[in-house]
C-alpha cells in the first residue's frame, strides 16, 4: 500500500512538471526580471504569489531564496533554500547557498560523526530530485509497455529476445526509480526539520516554562523537530543537543 502511495505521488509530480501552468510562469518570469532590476522586495512579493497558490517547484523556492538574501532576511532566505533542498537534493547551486547563507547565522554548529554507511545510503536516496525519479519512472514504465508491445507482435526471434530482456531491464531501472522515490518520501517524512525564526531561543531541558535552561540558539538555525506537545517542540542540533523550544520559534521546512 506504500508503494502505491508513492506511485500516486510520483504522478502527482509529474503531472504538474509536464503541464507547467500559464499563470505560473508568467509570475515566475516577472520575480525573475524584478529581481535581475535589483527589485528584490517586488521579487519575492511575486514569487510569494506563486508559493502561496500551493505550487511547490525548486526553482520557484530557490529564486526566492535569493530574494529574501539580498533583502537581509537570513531565515526567511534559508527556510527557502532549504524546501528546495527538500525537492532537489543533489543540486549543487542549492547546496551552495545554504552553505553561503549559513555563514551568515550567529550559531556555528559542528555536526555529530556519522557512519560512512549511513552517509553513502543517504546520498543515493537523495541523488536526483523526486520529481526527476517521477518522470524517469513514468518514461521506463512507457518504454518497456511499448517494447512488450514490440515483443509479440514481430516475428522475428531475434527481435523478440532482444524486445524481451530490454523491456525487462527497463521495468526493473522503473522499479529501482521508484523504490528510490519511496526511500526519499519517507527520509523526508522521518526527517522534520524547521528554522528557528526568533533573535534569540533558549533551549530548555522539558517543555515547561520553569525547567531548567540548557543553552541558547539564534535566528537561522537549523534544528530537527522530534516531539509536539502543548505548544513545546522537542528539537536536536546536529551536534546532537537535544531540548525543548517554543512551537513559535520555527517555521517548518
Amino acid at each position: 500500500m506504500k508503494y502505491n502511495r508513492v506511485i500516486g505521488l510520483l504522478i502527482c509530480i509529474a503531472v504538474p512538471l509536464l503541464s507547467f501552468g500559464a499563470d505560473v510562469k508568467g509570475l515566475f518570469s516577472k520575480g525573475n526580471q524584478l529581481y535581475a532590476k535589483g527589485q528584490y522586495k517586488e521579487a519575492a512579493d511575486t514569487y510569494g504569489q506563486i508559493i502561496n497558490s500551493g505550487y511547490e517547484s525548486a526553482a520557484v523556492y530557490f529564486n526566492m531564496g535569493n530574494a529574501c538574501y539580498k533583502n537581509d532576511e537570513i531565515p526567511s532566505a534559508i527556510l527557502y533554500y532549504e524546501k528546495a533542498h527538500k525537492l532537489s537534493p543533489g543540486d549543487e547551486d542549492i547546496n551552495f547557498n545554504i552553505r553561503l547563507t549559513n555563514l551568515k547565522t550567529t550559531d556555528k554548529i559542528d555536526e555529530a560523526p556519522e557512519f560512512f554507511l549511513a552517509k553513502w545510503w543517504r546520498g543515493f536516496i537523495l541523488a536526483l530530485p523526486l520529481g526527476t525519479l517521477a518522470v524517469l519512472s513514468i518514461i521506463c514504465g512507457l518504454l518497456a509497455s511499448g517494447i512488450l508491445i514490440w515483443y509479440l507482435f514481430t516475428r522475428s526471434v531475434t527481435i523478440k529476445k532482444v524486445s524481451f530482456y530490454v523491456s525487462i531491464v527497463l521495468y526493473i531501472i522503473g522499479a529501482i526509480f521508484i523504490f528510490m522515490s519511496n526511500r526519499q518520501a519517507a527520509y523526508f517524512d522521518n526527517h522534520r526539520q524547521a528554522i528557528i525564526f526568533k533573535g534569540t531561543v533558549t533551549v530548555k531541558s522539558a517543555p515547561a516554562s520553569a525547567s531548567k535552561p540548557l543553552f541558547v540558539i539564534h535566528e537561522g538555525t537549523k534544528v530537527d523537530m522530534l516531539e509536539h506537545t502543548s505548544g513545546q517542540i522537542k528539537i536536536r542540533l546536529a551536534n546532537g543537543s537535544e531540548g525543548w523550544i517554543g512551537e513559535g520559534d520555527v517555521k517548518e521546512i
